[in-house]
C-alpha cells in the first residue's frame, strides 16, 4: 500500500519528536510541532502531550484558520503556528519547544531586542539569521499571535520572552535542524559568558547572506 503524505508527515513528527525528546531539547508535555499539508490543513501535536510519546492517529489536524478537523485538541499554543504559517508561504513546519539554553536567554535583558543572540559561527547565521525575541504575553493570551505574525513578516525563527524560540522550515527536517542550531549558539553564548569573543564581522555575515540566502 502506498503511503499517503499525511501518513508520512504524522510519522515525521512522531520520529523527531522523539528524537527532540531524547536529546533534552523537550521535558514534559512542553513543546509542539506542526506541518502544513499540501492542502492547506495543519498537523500539529495535541493539548498536554508529552513529544516523547506521540500516537500518529492521535495527531490533531486543523484548517489554517484554526478549525478542529480531527484527533486530539490541538496544542493550546497552535494559534501562534497559525500565524507563522499566515505570514510565511514558505513554512512547511514549525517547532516551538522550551530548550533550556534557548529558554535562558529569552530572560535576558537585551539593549537590543531586534537579535538577541550574537553571530558567533556561520552555521548560526546561515540556518537562523536574526533572532529577534517577541514581548511577553501570559500562557494561551492570543496578543501573542498578533506579535508572532510581526516578528515572522522578516524573520523565520523568534524567541518568546521568558517562554522559548519558535522555528520555521521549509519542511520539519529543516526546522529541526534550525533549532538544533539556535539552542547550540545559546550554549556557546552561556559558556563564552563574559569573556572577550571574536563575532563573525559584517563583511563575512554579508557574504554568507549573498551565499546562502534565508
Amino acid at each position: 500500500m502506498v503511503e499517503t503524505e499525511e501518513e508520512r508527515q504524522r510519522a515525521e513528527i512522531v520520529r523527531f519528536g522523539a528524537l527532540l525528546y531524547d536529546r533534552r531539547l523537550a521535558h514534559g508535555s512542553a513543546g509542539n510541532l506542526s506541518v502544513r499539508l499540501a492542502d492547506g490543513t495543519i498537523l500539529v501535536t495535541p493539548t498536554n502531550s508529552s513529544l516523547g510519546f506521540l500516537d500518529p492517529a492521535r495527531l490533531s489536524k486543523v484548517s489554517a484558520d484554526g478549525e478542529h478537523l480531527g484527533g486530539d485538541p490541538p496544542s493550546k499554543e497552535a494559534f501562534f503556528h497559525l500565524a507563522v504559517y499566515a505570514e510565511r508561504e514558505s513554512a512547511a513546519a514549525i517547532v516551538h519547544l522550551h530548550s533550556t539554553h534557548s529558554v535562558a536567554v529569552s530572560c535576558l535583558c537585551h539593549a537590543d531586542s531586534s537579535n538577541v543572540l550574537p553571530p558567533l559561527t556561520a552555521y548560526h547565521v546561515m540556518k537562523v539569521g536574526k533572532l529577534p525575541l517577541v514581548p511577553y504575553f501570559r500562557p494561551g493570551d492570543r496578543k501573542l499571535a498578533d506579535a508572532v505574525r510581526e516578528a515572522a513578516r522578516g524573520h523565520h525563527a523568534m524567541l518568546l520572552s521568558n517562554h522559548g524560540p519558535i522555528v520555521a522550515g521549509r519542511s520539519l527536517v529543516d526546522a529541526v535542524q534550525i533549532m538544533e542550531e539556535l539552542e547550540e549558539t545559546a550554549k556557546l553564548f552561556f559558556l563564552i559568558g563574559d569573556r572577550p569573543a571574536r563575532p563573525l564581522t559584517c563583511e563575512a555575515i554579508e557574504e554568507l547572506e549573498a551565499a546562502f540566502p534565508s
